[in-house]
């Protein structure tokens, strides 16, 4: 005997949502040890900075007034094309302020 019985359209959807949830889950496991890659090489920068800075206080007696001082005299290399670097000196005799964020 033949029954025209309806599917539910609820069913139909089941294949999609798992294809989205497992499109989900490669997603967070790709992007989040970037991120924390990404996190951890912008507090290497930031060490490095004031490591920079504390050489430069130790041979010169001052803090360096800016990042270009140290890049000139110093030699530091930065990656300005994946992180902002702030760099905030406010006397010459008290250690500066550095703050890199992930751009």
């Amino acid at each position: 005997m033949y029954s025209d019985k309806k599917k539910n359209p609820l069913l139909r959807l089941i294949p999609v949502l798992l294809t989205l949830l497992l499109a989900a889950a490669v997603f967070l496991l790709v992007m989040l040890p970037k991120r924390h890659l990404n996190e951890e090489s912008a507090l290497a920068i930031q060490k490095t900075v004031e490591r920079s800075a504390k050489q430069c206080y130790a041979v010169e007696g001052v803090y360096p007034p800016n990042l270009d001082y140290l890049r000139d005299n110093y030699g530091l290399q930065v990656n300005t094309k994946d992180f902002y670097v702030r760099y905030e000196a406010f006397a010459s005799n008290l250690p500066p302020k550095v703050i890199v964020k992930v751009k």
